[in-house]
């Protein structure tokens, strides 16, 4: 529920955008096309600042059900004998750590999500406008998940090695040595941390954006108030 409010108020003017557009039709919008694209810009500014901003907050991955870090899929079966063999807290604090490095990774999507914002073009717009319920975040991914991955990536690695996930992994794996022909896979944790770290941004952003569209919102800023006011 907070989740939902918080991103309200910036991505809810998309249910009256695509309202106004309806109206005049997608190739009609007249004079105020560059008004309507900016508002747009604006919205989009607003809700991803809002959306980066809860998922590198404190547990906003950990805590969240949708973007959780999970054990690795090649370590699941590694987690199931450690568990066995009383190794449950190595695991727990194993997979909060992933998460911890990932909330500290999420800040870093701001400047990437700004900067595809500002070379958003009109047609962008009205392709987001039309979409569909995840239009918005299908456009951040394409334009955005690379430079992300590269992004988030050192940032991920220095987190990990704060929070000695690396030690806690090696703890798991060697509690797995004392469960007969159990072996876990190699695998570079680090690629699978930020993956997940990315991926789950997206998911959230995606989440939101099918909520909020159909969600009315307060209109928070002048540019705004003067795009939406009168429709």
């Amino acid at each position: 529920m907070a989740v939902s409010c918080a991103l309200q108020p910036g991505w809810g003017q998309l249910d009256k955008l695509v309202g106004a557009i309806g109206k005049a039709g997608i190739g009609n919008v007249g004079a105020g096309d560059s008004r309507v694209a900016e508002a747009l810009k604006e919205a989009l500014t607003i809700g991803t600042a809002n959306a980066v901003k809860l998922a590198g907050a404190q547990d906003g991955y950990f805590k969240n059900a949708l973007i959780k870090i999970a054990m690795p899929p090649k370590l699941r079966l590694a987690e199931k004998g450690v568990r066995m063999v009383g190794g449950g807290p190595q695991v727990d604090a194993f997979v909060l750590g992933m998460n911890r490095a990932a909330e500290k990774a999420a800040p870093e999507a701001s400047k990437y999500f700004k900067d595809a914002i500002l070379k958003m073009t009109f047609s962008d717009a009205k392709a987001i406008l039309k979409g569909g319920d995840t239009a918005a975040t299908d456009f951040f991914r394409a334009k955005t998940s690379a430079q992300l991955v590269t992004a988030f990536r050192p940032h991920v690695e220095a987190a990990m090695g704060q929070v000695d996930v690396a030690r806690k992994l090696e703890g798991v794996l060697d509690s797995t040595r004392k469960v007969p022909f159990l072996k876990a896979e190699s695998f570079d944790l680090n690629d699978y941390v930020v993956q997940q770290a990315v991926s789950g941004l997206f998911t959230m952003v995606g989440q939101e954006e099918k909520k909020i569209r159909k969600d009315p919102a307060a209109q928070v800023t002048g540019l705004l108030r003067e795009v939406f006011g009168s429709r």
